[in-house]
């Protein structure tokens, strides 16, 4: 196994993610692949939240994401590589409770797409790919500062960080426009494409009930990451069974000309199935 360093540093720092690479090259002779992943988020609605909390969500989840691109192109433009960026399902739609972190979302993905861009029309080998995680065991609620009447949890489908990790392995050895990491996103986003006010309507339920634990006081002995870090759990405090793999994941791994055959191929096998009108 080779060995690893660990650094304890803000992302919203610029100067302390110049440092991270700077320890990557001094202690391995560089890297190419980087992975932003560092993340904070509020439970409650716009106007409980602070706008001192509003901006320090942005601060880690925007900024953080900017610093550690701008660090890594800088790096890489001479060598190739992979830049991996952590978006969420929230990306594509927003849920009530969660304004803030939703809004930086959206932001990343414009930022991760407009850097694709950028880097491509100067030629550099770098691929840009922007991950879309579900809801996934960590402990994220947990960590998240709460205004809420009751403590947070995910809604269901939940998966393991396993399959997060899978995806982010796979970008970067393959270059990726974006990775869904779990099922259960793609089909949110599918269905707020196809019908937004439906969407609304489901977030409004799935924000109001299914993301607070009723009759549940909470842990007082926990603090949020919003802050400070907060190292006092690795997984989540939900009792429910965490999928450890994605179809949805491994289907979007195949070559899209295999994929595309697939769909096709299916296409035709129900054109075959159906039943011929032999009415004269």
């Amino acid at each position: 196994v080779e060995p690893a360093e660990f650094l304890d540093r803000d992302v919203s720092d610029m100067a302390a993610v110049e440092r991270v690479a700077a320890v990557a090259v001094e202690e391995f002779g560089g890297f190419d692949s980087w992975v932003n992943n560092a993340g904070a988020g509020t439970y409650g609605t716009l106007e409980q939240v602070p706008v001192a909390d509003h901006r320090r969500v942005f601060d880690v989840n925007y900024f953080g994401v900017l610093h550690g691109s701008l660090v890594a192109a800088r790096h890489l433009r001479g060598r190739g590589g992979a830049i991996i960026n952590l978006g969420s399902i929230l990306s594509d739609r927003a849920i009530v409770e969660q304004g803030p972190y939703c809004a930086t979302k959206h932001a990343v993905q414009a930022l991760t797409d407009t850097l694709r861009m950028e880097l491509e029309q100067e030629g550099a080998n770098i691929s840009v790919t922007l991950i879309k995680p579900g809801a996934i065991d960590t402990p994220f609620p947990e960590h998240a500062r709460n205004f809420m009447d009751q403590p947070p949890r995910l809604p269901p489908p939940l998966y393991a960080p396993s399959v997060v990790a899978d995806a982010v392995l796979f970008a970067c050895e393959t270059p990726r426009r974006t990775l869904y990491a779990g099922g259960g996103g793609l089909m949110s986003s599918l269905l707020s494409r196809a019908a937004p006010r439906l969407s609304d309507k489901i977030m409004e339920l799935v924000g109001t009930v299914a993301q607070q634990k009723p009759d549940d006081p909470g842990d007082p002995a926990r603090r949020d990451n919003l802050y400070e870090p907060r190292v006092d759990a690795l997984r989540g405090s939900q009792d429910v069974h965490a999928r450890k793999s994605s179809t949805v994941l491994q289907a979007q791994k195949l070559h899209p000309a295999i994929l595309l055959l697939g769909v096709v191929g299916a296409g035709i096998a129900v054109a075959l199935s159906r039943p011929k009108d032999t009415s004269r």
